[in-house]
């Protein structure tokens, strides 16, 4: 039976769908499909762009982490495979110190730590503090008769305390927050923009863009938070890495300082994708122009 005739729904709200959905357990396999879940955390400031993320497609996990030092402009990342049960090199903790790694954040936030190392820089560890914000959340079919669940919120508080080798930073960003989990199509391709920033008249904005994934005319995963309110903008398209233009003419424009760049070839998945982080400039939906922004763009093609 098809999962998905009462979707596409985007709350919180009423009349979220009677569906395995988080925070309570999603079914491994469910219609042919693996479950694909994930949780991505980002973080900008003058100082730093940087990210961290848990990945598991199936039974395969992955975890990430990339950091990015403007000022010296110097990129430490790393990728690295996580067995079942394995904590891996980045992961989410309940911000009272409470055990466990979380894959759906308390609404008043978390704790993100990353603990790795590189072959010149040494150790690399990083606390990300996140405070709250209002999520966005939406559940769209996969166009093959299952669905996708995904919350999204911009435009948090994060403290930040970075060390890379003998390096450190403390510093105060603003992030964004993707937690997924559902059943996509066996192949999928999207590209996404997330980030935050400030107008000219001084509002402070965050944004999720997307095509190709979670994005129906009405009711998508697509929000713009304006001082911490969200709105649904119209469809973006994307223009390659450069820019997100809207329906209603405004466009950003971005400007790339560092790149993370994959491909894998795996028994469950085979994808490429193309992350890089920087600046923005432009005009968001209803004349938001802004002074200054900072953020991601994404392009991924998976078969999985």
């Amino acid at each position: 039976m098809e999962a998905t005739p009462s979707l596409p729904w985007r709350g919180p709200g009423p009349g979220r769908p009677d569906l395995p959905l988080p925070p309570d357990e999603m079914p491994l396999r469910r219609g042919g499909r693996w479950r694909k879940r994930w949780r991505y955390v980002g973080a900008y400031c003058d100082e730093l762009l940087l990210c961290a993320a848990r990945v598991q497609v199936g039974k395969l996990g992955q975890t990430f982490w990339a950091i990015w030092d403007r000022e010296g402009r110097q990129i430490w990342e790393h990728t690295r495979l996580r067995l079942p049960g394995a904590r891996g090199e980045a992961w989410t903790e309940k911000r009272n110190g409470e055990e466990g790694i979380v894959n759906y954040a308390p609404d008043e936030g978390s704790l993100v730590r990353i603990e790795g190392r590189q072959a010149k820089a040494g150790d690399v560890r990083a606390f990300l503090r996140l405070g709250a914000g209002r999520w966005v959340e939406s559940v769209c079919p996969n166009g093959e008769g299952e669905y996708v669940w995904t919350r999204k919120r911009a435009d948090v508080p994060v403290e930040c305390d970075v060390r890379v080798g003998e390096r450190r930073w403390r510093v105060e960003a603003r992030g964004v927050e993707d937690e997924s989990a559902g059943y996509h199509a066996h192949h999928t391709v999207w590209s996404w923009s997330a980030g935050v920033g400030r107008t000219r008249d001084g509002r402070s904005i965050g944004w999720n863009l997307v095509s190709g994934i979670n994005d129906p005319p009405e009711r998508s995963e697509r929000a713009i938070w304006v001082d911490g309110e969200p709105f649904e903008p119209g469809p973006v398209s994307f223009e390659g890495l450069e820019a997100v233009a809207f329906h209603d003419d405004s466009r950003l424009q971005f400007s790339g300082e560092c790149e993370r760049r994959r491909k894998e070839n795996r028994l469950l998945l085979r994808y490429t994708y193309r992350q890089p982080f920087g600046s923005f400039s432009g005009t968001l939906p209803g004349g938001l122009e802004l002074d200054h922004g900072l953020g991601v763009m994404e392009h991924r093609d998976a078969h999985w």
